[in-house]
């Protein structure tokens, strides 16, 4: 690495951590001071607030590593701009664009750690948080937590129809099941069973009783105590994002973060055909998921012409452009994704609007920098 490059990632990284820490504490007083009456009301203590707000800090470090980084960057380079660094740094033969390949380092990393806490930890975070907000407030005769009653779930692609009396979403174990298929002859099939669990990737069931029809009725066929077969080739993890994208499609809410990637792959290679209007959400809660990552590197494009302009101007022309950039930028977002949910656009469009608007703007307007 060029001494040059040191010291402008040095430059950069002291008003990032500033602007980080700063961030997520206001972030945190901010919903602290709005959730203070739900927590005293589920007897939280001191400590559980404080681990509940550990818990939480990925979902909270998702929303404001973005907004961090375009400031310390906007801070960054119109305090270098205004002494003149950037000039000097120009007149010695070195383009804006290889003077802001350590930003675009930086932009890269905190990309990937955005998409690794987005897939990885805050799906989980936020049920390890509403596990550590109820534990005090919860009855000992309460439902216990994770487990889903009465649960329907479809195989459209194998025609499997599972009717799930209990599930329990920490250990996958179900409770009085039945699952109805076709065999080849286009005959119905059904088994039951008090108690299924996932080991060793199949399904055991136990105390299974099968059926199968014959002249138009469901006669009981085989019993036994313990059943396997890898005919049923659902997961866990499919069952569990049937759960999870079930709950929203009602709301149609297309400003979440606790769907990762996996779960709504999951959910439409079993559900291949989807209504329009849900197709229309899930797919562009998809690409918005894709998308939401790679904010980082739009903050490098959109920052390096408001903040390498050449001139002497106040740091705090920095923080006045950020607040316009953040504040376009969102309400840009809130539209693309509004539209399409809605089926007015294209998922993939309506998802990477904000960031193909302001990259391709970012681009030109660092190409115009003299």
């Amino acid at each position: 690495m060029r001494l040059l490059d040191r010291y402008l990632l040095r430059e950069l990284l002291v008003p990032l951590g500033y602007c980080l820490g700063a961030f997520l504490i206001f972030w945190i007083a901010f919903d602290l001071f709005a959730e203070l009456g739900d927590l005293q009301e589920h007897q939280m203590r001191a400590g559980d607030i404080a681990w509940y707000y550990a818990v939480k800090a990925p979902e909270f470090m998702v929303v404001v590593l973005p907004f961090a980084l375009l400031l310390a960057l906007l801070y960054t380079l119109t305090s270098h701009s205004r002494h003149h660094e950037i000039t000097a740094i120009r007149t010695a033969g070195i383009s804006l664009w290889r003077l802001a390949l350590p930003y675009f380092g930086v932009g890269l990393l905190a990309s990937l750690v955005l998409l690794a806490l987005n897939e990885w930890f805050v799906p989980d975070s936020a049920d390890l948080a509403e596990r550590i907000k109820t534990a005090r407030s919860q009855k000992p005769s309460a439902e216990r937590v994770g487990v889903v009653r009465d649960l329907g779930f479809i195989n459209e692609r194998q025609g499997h129809r599972w009717i799930i009396g209990s599930f329990d979403e920490r250990t996958a174990e179900m409770e009085h099941l039945q699952v109805d298929w076709l065999d080849a002859d286009g005959l119905a099939r059904c088994l039951r069973a008090a108690r299924a669990i996932h080991t060793n990737e199949a399904w055991l069931f136990f105390e299974v009783q099968e059926y199968q029809e014959a002249d138009g009725m469901l006669v009981p066929g085989l019993y036994t105590n313990v059943f396997s077969s890898l005919r049923f080739t659902e997961t866990p993890d499919e069952i569990r994002s049937e759960i999870s994208i079930s709950k929203r499609l009602g709301s149609r809410k297309v400003r979440s973060a606790e769907l990762p990637i996996a779960e709504i792959l999951d959910y439409l290679r079993l559900h291949p055909n989807l209504q329009p209007a849900e197709q229309s959400w899930l797919y562009t809660k998809l690409h918005g998921r894709v998308a939401a990552p790679w904010t980082c590197l739009v903050v490098v494009l959109i920052a390096l012409p408001f903040g390498a302009a050449s001139g002497r101007r106040n740091v705090f022309v920095g923080v006045a452009s950020s607040i316009f950039i953040c504040f376009s930028y969102y309400v840009l977002l809130q539209l693309g994704l509004a539209l399409g949910a809605g089926g007015w656009v294209p998922a993939w469009f309506g998802a990477w609007a904000p960031n193909l608007t302001f990259g391709l703007a970012g681009a030109w307007l660092t190409a115009r920098v003299r």
